[in-house]
């Protein structure tokens, strides 16, 4: 119990450093595309009121990151949504990337008309989107159901344009926990002289690690898997969907365990250049309209089959590798958090408006929450 009650007080500090991290798992994996597309599979133009096909075809050029190139299942289910856009004339060339850096890079030149990257690394072209995953903002299924459906609103299309940049969806992968080699990593006083994993492209990371006294270790979305299970680091965050394919039971071995406090939400992110697809489609807006609104009559039995997908992955990992947390914790970790959410705002990590619209999907799904009577976020 104790050992639990001062972890809660570590994930606060520490959510901001291990977060990024876990965008490795995001784009390394197999998605549930494939199941999607049994839905996107029996839609067409002009048909259930779906919109009709684009007068002109629209070429649009995407930089997509999947780790394992073309052979990878994320590329190949990005291939089978491309062939299902090209029933409304949008001929989507994909070019793959194994770096995600890179991927970002090339589109933010304007080698590409869209992205298909995680949502951290999509923050740096729209901060409101970019705070969907703010530590502690949304952490259960039914808050990030809510959130995507009001994400529908027309309202809110404007925030998410950050010219020339537009994020128009985000698409759910699982909560994020931290994986550690040795469970007697339970406090930030024990994280001390601990190696930690920090993505080499962001030397905040390397900062924070610093403060608290570990040891941050230069990592990418290529290696930090094999660091934990080598020994090279000791703690690392990651969705559910990465246990398998990474092995990542081999760095937990006997002694570790996964902390079943998921610190955010993980999603995906598409990303497009609102300029350079204008000059094809004036009315690039006006089309938009046409498909969130049609969107929203789909998004439901969409998130029904993404979220079997991730309890599936979570119920694959053995048992005795997660660590629960006794409820009368939950409420003193929530108040970090929170803390942790107020000041990373008010360095401009977060963005307010996007922190206020998680509190209230948090408030109108659970009014009675203390921090529903309060004006801090």
């Amino acid at each position: 119990m104790k050992r639990l009650n001062t972890l809660s007080s570590s994930l606060f500090t520490m959510g901001r450093t291990l977060l990024k991290i876990a965008s490795a798992s995001l784009l390394c994996s197999t998605l549930y595309a494939g199941e999607l597309l049994s839905i996107a599979g029996q839609l067409n133009p002009s048909e259930n009121g779906l919109p009709p096909p684009l007068e002109k075809p629209l070429k649009l050029s995407v930089c997509f990151f999947d780790m394992q190139g073309k052979n990878g299942d994320f590329y190949s289910k990005a291939k089978d949504l491309a062939l299902i856009a090209r029933r409304w004339n949008v001929i989507a060339d994909i070019q793959v990337f194994t770096d995600e850096r890179v991927a970002a890079d090339h589109f933010k030149a304007g080698r590409c008309d869209a992205a298909g990257i995680s949502t951290m690394r999509a923050r740096q072209f729209n901060l409101f989107m970019g705070s969907l995953e703010a530590v502690g903002g949304i952490t259960t299924y039914e808050q990030l159901r809510l959130l995507l459906r009001t994400l529908l609103d027309p309202k809110i299309a404007p925030l998410t344009i950050t010219e020339p940049y537009q994020i128009l969806g985000v698409l759910p992968v699982g909560g994020t926990y931290i994986h550690v080699r040795d469970h007697s990593i339970s406090s930030i006083e024990k994280a001390a002289g601990k190696k930690i994993a920090v993505l080499d492209w962001d030397k905040s990371q390397t900062e924070i690690v610093n403060k608290i006294g570990g040891h941050p270790v230069p990592s990418n979305l290529s290696s930090f898997a094999g660091q934990f299970n080598n020994g090279q680091v000791d703690i690392i965050v990651a969705p559910a969907i990465v246990f398998r394919p990474f092995e990542l039971n081999r760095g937990l071995g006997e002694n570790g365990g996964i902390y079943r406090i998921p610190l955010t939400q993980m999603t995906a992110s598409f990303v497009i250049n609102r300029e350079k697809i204008k000059k094809q489609l004036p009315d690039l807006d006006d089309k938009l309209i046409a498909f969130r609104a049609i969107a929203g009559q789909f998004v439901d039995q969409m998130l029904n089959q993404t979220y079997a997908w991730i309890d599936r992955a979570e119920a694959d990992i053995p048992a005795h590798y997660w660590l629960p947390v006794d409820p009368q914790n939950e409420q003193k970790y929530a108040d970090m958090l929170k803390t942790a959410r107020i000041e990373m705002t008010k360095q401009g990590y977060y963005d307010p408006k996007m922190i206020e619209l998680l509190k209230r999907i948090r408030c109108k799904l659970n009014p009675e929450r203390g921090e529903c009577s309060q004006t801090d976020e």
